[in-house]
């Protein structure tokens, strides 16, 4: 994206492979009952967040443990709001 600034891109050795390194998961979709994680890599730009299948994410268990806490106290939140306005 237009300003925004990009560093030079490194990788990370998991068992002798090389890795984009994960800065975030944003999201989270399910297709034909595969889940996939929208990723934001370290050192790239939003035009390179890819999804990925979670089966393909085995190094980035606490990662993937993260977001998907983070998206059930979001669903609590938003719950507790539907009762409210009721």
């Amino acid at each position: 994206m237009e300003g925004q600034k990009v560093e030079k891109v490194k990788l990370v050795e998991v068992n002798r492979f090389k890795e984009w390194k994960v800065e975030i998961i944003l999201n989270k979709r399910k297709i034909r009952e595969v889940v996939n994680y929208l990723m934001q890599w370290k050192w790239f730009t939003a035009e390179n967040n890819t999804w990925k299948r979670k089966k393909d994410l085995e190094n980035t268990k606490e990662i993937v443990a993260e977001f998907e806490e983070r998206l059930s106290t979001e669903v609590r939140k938003q719950e507790k709001l539907d009762l409210v306005e009721e």
